[in-house]
């Protein structure tokens, strides 16, 4: 009789285990797909340049050193510079509120010297200098396009960046185009990897609606990769 009640709790334990594992593997091959289908998101965009006439070009910060843009910084600039000469749009924002201890320059002040050294009139820029990671940047631009009544938008930033961008964009109510900055060196299959696994982890974080700050400070030591 005790054996007979041992077995049917060392049964009862065992069925739990199983049940335990058969959950786990559930929520593992969930995970697997919703990250798949977020890289082959994230992918398509990075591949697509959508830049045709808007009202304005949007260029979303990135480091700069002692006044200077770093260069992810530079060729992001140098994207929009471009797109400005081929008349797609009469301004230029530039965005990002970091700056450092030695200039006492904003990424978008930096951004914005930068331009009037292309040749870019100081009225077809505007200098956003308070965001401070790729969220707030999303914000300012929506006000910023409040104010200046600007309908539709080229976002201009890294390949692999911009399918959140477009999503922060949306959720603020803003119509964009996206162009990705062109690549220059070679970036290392690691290098690509830590970068698409930071935007997927971010975006996954934007729609559960967590804070993930530890995933921005990570992205801080990526920019110029």
């Amino acid at each position: 009789m005790a054996r007979a009640s041992n077995r049917r709790r060392g049964g009862g334990r065992g069925g739990n285990g199983h049940a335990f594992r058969t959950l786990f593997v559930l929520l593992l091959v969930v995970a697997a797909v919703w990250f798949a289908s977020v890289y082959v998101r994230i992918d398509r965009v990075a591949r697509e340049d959508q830049a045709r006439p808007a009202d304005a070009i949007a260029v979303f910060g990135a480091a700069q050193y002692v006044g200077r843009p770093s260069p992810v910084f530079h060729a992001r600039l140098d994207h929009a510079v471009s797109l400005y000469r081929k008349q797609m749009a009469p301004i230029i924002i530039t965005l990002g509120g970091a700056g450092d201890d030695h200039s006492g320059q904003s990424e978008g002040e930096v951004g914005r010297d930068y331009l009037l050294a292309q040749g870019v009139p100081f009225d077809s820029i505007i200098a956003e200098t308070q965001s401070v990671d790729t969220e707030q940047q999303a914000t300012m631009l929506a006000e910023i396009a409040r104010d200046r009544h600007l309908n539709r938008i080229i976002v201009v930033s890294d390949a692999t960046h911009l399918f959140r961008i477009r999503a922060l964009c949306h959720q603020e109510g803003l119509d964009v185009l996206t162009s990705p900055r062109a690549p220059f060196g070679n970036l290392s299959a690691w290098g690509r990897f830590t970068r698409v696994t930071h935007e997927i982890l971010s975006y996954t974080f934007l729609r559960l609606h967590i804070e993930a700050g530890w995933a921005r400070r990570w992205m801080e030591g990526l920019e110029d990769l």
